[in-house]
């Protein structure tokens, strides 16, 4: 048990905004001193005349526990004696200015009450006995642009509740075995999760938070959520957290307005607060923000080992006019909307956490052209390990929710991405925010009757799986559920009891498997050499065909898709090989729900070249459907 006391070299790291290992003595940690055990507070507010701690070991009374100046920087400290873990508490400001007075949780609290209750709660971090050292010595390997890295995105609130007990949440201990389970059978790679941090609102799904290093009390306690990590780590399965740097929500408790002065925001709202979302904006060239952000990121890597962070929002944070009209927003230094304090503060975020957790990874939500999002910084990148592909995922809704009968006056929405696919490290995802909100569900944007609308979803999960780039897929997606979602009801469970829905997830968990299985599918994800259209101009059949390849060209894959419901018999492509190609998977099988059209497990080469190629095979493409090959031995 240490006195976490700050030493002199602390505050200074702390004022050149470097110390990103804050949270080891900032906030509330259990401590020794003289041979008395309690607990020492330390915060940051720069502009109070006066902080004191209050909680329920001294009856919320202001004044009773004064914390002490401990340098000129603004941090203030005190030992107490007798408190211990569990405590709840605040701390009490009285600012320099206006009398202003108001009781703030920590914002380095590392747990909190369950809503509606905002106090801090002393806790002891250490003591769990992780179980995940095999993991944790190869995740490098599981996070890299060679892996395959299929993800489930997961709302912990709303993947199964019980509904027998008042629809309650399952805790984070109840989901260890059955999520970390489900996951694993469903041969996804890494489980994603909605924001954890603490929040007020349950409707904010997270991405308002309040509580940055404190996972939320909806489910359990700090040490439940690392049984969840735990028991997901020990299934072979990576866990990335949404991470929410771009604004915060204006709770009196949190951190908005902190010391009676805008001391994490801009106090000017046309740079201080999001118009869109009604919160506010981190001043990210203030060295103590950069302080807690960083060391945020750090501590969750650390206390929780997490193995990534999806980073919220990342355009709003780069552009100075990202929801402002004309005369809302200021411009840079040059005159620009470039964030350029947003710009430095990410490269230093990125370049902070590959050096200390060089086996992690942090991918952005970045839905704009900003270039080299997932380039290293020493190259003028923001040094994101990976970037979601936007573009992609906008254009395959807008396509795939076209009656096939247009299809082919739009046949270049499918074929745009392969152009700059490779301009950033992508991950294709099909999210929480395409299903919510009037979107519809993903079974429901698809045209058609019911089979045709099972088809086409099976379509789209085969393309994603044979395009370019890592997987995203939210939970519910991979089963068909026909509602939207909703953050206060479980996901549709029952539906399985319907053999369409059934085979739909045998689908999504056979597509995984062949990814994992298959390196010609991750390989070289990265990089132009890893695929290679066969054929992406047959628009007025709406059908691609093309390649995808490892570094061994014995693990070349072949892929077709048709994007009608007309089967296409006697339909020719280019191989440059000769030899036997085995149908490794057809997406119109009877087991997921298809019709049974295909190729009989496989075909021959014929000597009649096509497509620039000496050698060709004759298909049968059937309807609505992706068709995969492999060249025998």
């Amino acid at each position: 048990m240490a006195s976490a006391l700050l030493t002199d070299f602390d505050i200074h790291l702390f004022s050149e905004g470097k110390y990103f290992r804050s949270y080891e003595k900032m906030g509330a940690h259990l401590a020794q001193v003289d041979g008395r055990q309690g607990v020492r507070f330390t915060v940051w507010a720069p502009n109070a005349r006066q902080v004191s701690v209050i909680g329920d070991f001294n009856g919320w009374k202001p004044g009773c526990h004064l914390m002490k100046p401990c340098s000129d920087t603004g941090l203030w400290e005190c030992f107490l004696p007798g408190v211990g873990h569990g405590a709840l508490y605040k701390y009490h400001i009285v600012s320099q200015y206006n009398g202003y007075q108001v009781d703030k949780a920590d914002p380095y609290g590392f747990a909190a009450e369950i809503r509606p209750l905002t106090a801090s709660k002393v806790w002891d971090l250490e003591g769990y006995e992780w179980n995940d050292h095999e993991w944790m010595g190869q995740r490098e390997g599981r996070n890299g642009l060679t892996a395959p890295i299929s993800i489930y995105e997961v709302h912990l609130g709303s993947w199964r509740r019980v509904v027998e007990e008042g629809n309650r949440w399952l805790t984070y201990r109840e989901l260890a075995g059955r999520l970390s389970a489900y996951v694993h059978e469903m041969g996804f790679t890494h489980a994603q999760f909605l924001p954890l941090t603490e929040h007020p609102f349950d409707g904010s799904w997270g991405y308002q938070t309040v509580g940055y290093y404190a996972p939320t009390s909806r489910f359990g306690t700090p040490q439940d959520l690392m049984t969840l990590v735990d028991a997901f780590h020990q299934q072979g399965i990576g866990v990335i957290l949404d991470w929410v740097p771009a604004h915060f929500p204006n709770d009196t408790h949190g951190l908005a307005y902190f010391d009676g002065t805008h001391l994490y925001e801009h106090a000017d709202p046309r740079q201080g607060q999001h118009p869109d979302w009604g919160t506010f904006v981190f001043n990210f060239g203030r060295n103590e923000v950069r302080n807690f952000l960083i060391s945020n990121a750090l501590f969750w890597l650390d206390k929780y080992h997490i193995d990534g962070l999806r980073v919220d929002a990342v355009a709003s944070m780069l552009y100075l006019d990202y929801g402002r009209r004309e005369g809302d927003w200021i411009p840079n230094m040059y005159g620009g909307k470039e964030n350029l304090e947003a710009v430095d503060f990410l490269r230093q975020l990125n370049t902070t956490v590959y050096e200390a957790y060089p086996g992690v990874m942090t991918v952005a939500e970045e839905s704009t052209a900003w270039p080299m999002v997932s380039r290293p910084t020493y190259l003028g990148g923001l040094g994101f390990g990976y970037k979601w592909n936007m573009g992609w995922m906008h254009d395959m809704l807008l396509y795939m929710s076209r009656d096939p009968i247009y299809r082919s006056y739009d046949h270049n929405l499918i074929t745009f991405s392969l152009i700059y696919a490779f301009t950033e490290n992508f991950v294709l995802p099909l999210s929480h925010d395409e299903i919510v909100h009037g979107k519809g569900s993903m079974i429901g944007k698809m045209p058609g009757d019911s089979w045709r609308k099972f088809a086409n979803l099976r379509l789209l999960y085969g393309f994603m799986t044979a395009h370019p780039g890592k997987k995203l897929l939210f939970m519910g997606n991979e089963f068909g559920q026909w509602r939207e979602w909703n953050h206060d009801e479980s996901l549709d469970w029952a539906l399985l009891e319907f053999d369409s829905h059934r085979a739909l997830q045998r689908w999504v968990r056979d597509l995984n498997t062949l990814y994992r299985a298959e390196p010609a599918l991750h390989e070289l994800d990265a990089e132009p050499g890893g695929f290679e259209w066969i054929d992406c101009n047959d628009s007025q059949r709406s059908i691609l065909s093309f390649r995808r390849k490892s570094r061994r060209a014995e693990e070349t894959l072949l892929f077709v898709c048709n994007f009608t419901p007309e089967p296409r018999p006697n339909y020719r492509i280019g191989v440059p090989e000769k030899g036997e190609y085995n149908e490794i998977l057809n997406g119109d099988a009877p087991l997921y729900g298809g019709s049974g059209q295909g190729n009989l497990g496989g075909t021959s080469t014929s000597p009649i070249p096509m497509h620039g190629h000496p050698h060709s095979l004759n298909l049968t493409l059937p309807p609505l459907a992706l068709i995969a090959f492999k060249r025998a031995r």
